[in-house]
């Protein structure tokens, strides 16, 4: 199959339309466009990648997460932190790696426009010479065909006014025929001069219009070909940072894998107890029986309450307060 190329497919009948050239320029302009909006998209990711990472490490410093933890899950958390906190860092790294993309993809475009417009410029001015000049060659079309009409008239007239004039209007006749004739033939000089013209600018018109259309199709090759390569530059980058962070989430399994139930139980016992021995039981105690023996029996068998042998009757003397003893408490008497 006979590949297509722009040389071949972008031309007109009509010499002066413009309408296949107009088509390629429309179609680099729509590819700058393009070029343009993938760029923008690569900002708007960045700020996107930039804003996600910075709240990540946010996150990660400022959000408490199992802070009182202890020993093993301790340093499991502490890891699960960090890397997440990594994870933010490869995320801002990212955002920056697509500014950069989106700069280089400018540069280009910029490039290519500064170049195409060289090439613009050099047609710009051949469409505007050529057409100046079809123009010419049009109105000396018209004016050479003015004259062989003046000049077939002029003819006319004599052939049909051989026998009825006088002598000095013939002469008149053939004084305005030989006037068209020599008219007519400046005409046809200048217009043949101005079809000359016209037909070396065409052919120079056509040189350009041909290397224009192997420039912009080159160009236009390359555009592709970058834009392709830049889509799929920005899905490795993509594909890299998710392996990258997939590399540090691996981190955290690894740290939980060490993560060990026995040894944090262990730790906390070891580093935090309060003593082996549990409190006494607590007995029940008669509210009498401890008033009479207010040193409390800690046996736990029970021993036999002694009864204290009611006091002597003091003897009083003469003068002195009667004493009495009931059940064991001494009464004064006055």
């Amino acid at each position: 199959m006979q590949e297509a190329r722009f040389r071949d497919n972008f031309w007109s009948t009509d010499l002066t339309s413009t309408v296949g050239y107009d088509s390629i320029i429309q179609h680099l302009n729509d590819g700058r466009k393009n070029c343009k909006e993938f760029e923008d998209f690569l900002k708007e990711r960045a700020i996107i990648e930039e804003k996600y990472g910075k709240e990540l490490i946010n996150l990660s410093k400022k959000k408490p997460c199992g802070q009182t933890e202890l020993n093993t899950l301790k340093r499991s958390l502490d890891v699960f932190k960090q890397q997440i906190d990594n994870v933010g860092q490869g995320h801002i790294q990212l955002a920056q790696t697509l500014r950069e993309e989106a700069k280089k993809m400018e540069e280009f475009r910029e490039k290519q426009k500064l170049h195409r417009k060289k090439i613009e410029l050099i047609m710009e001015a051949i469409h505007k010479t050529r057409n100046l000049q079809f123009k010419k060659t049009m109105e000396a079309k018209r004016l050479y065909e003015q004259r062989c009409r003046d000049k077939d008239e002029a003819e006319q007239a004599v052939h049909r006014n051989a026998n009825m004039v006088t002598q000095k209007q013939q002469e008149k006749l053939f004084l305005k025929l030989a006037q068209t004739k020599s008219s007519l033939e400046d005409s046809d000089r200048s217009y043949q001069q101005s079809v000359t013209t016209l037909e070396k600018i065409r052919e120079e018109w056509q040189k350009e219009h041909v290397k224009a259309c192997e420039f912009f199709e080159t160009q236009e090759c390359e555009r592709i070909n970058y834009f392709r390569n830049a889509l799929w530059l920005h899905v490795n980058q993509l594909s890299q940072d998710c392996v990258q962070n997939d590399e540090k989430y691996e981190e955290i399994r690894k740290s939980l894998e060490l993560c060990s139930i026995e040894k944090d139980i262990d730790f906390f016992v070891n580093s935090r107890k309060t003593g082996s021995l549990a409190p006494a039981p607590v007995v029940y105690e008669n509210y009498y029986n401890t008033q009479r023996n207010p040193t409390p029996v800690r046996s736990p068998a029970p021993m036999p309450i002694s009864r204290r042998p009611p006091l002597p009757t003091p003897a009083s003397a003469s003068g002195e307060p009667d004493y009495a003893t009931v059940d064991g408490y001494s009464l004064i008497h006055h």
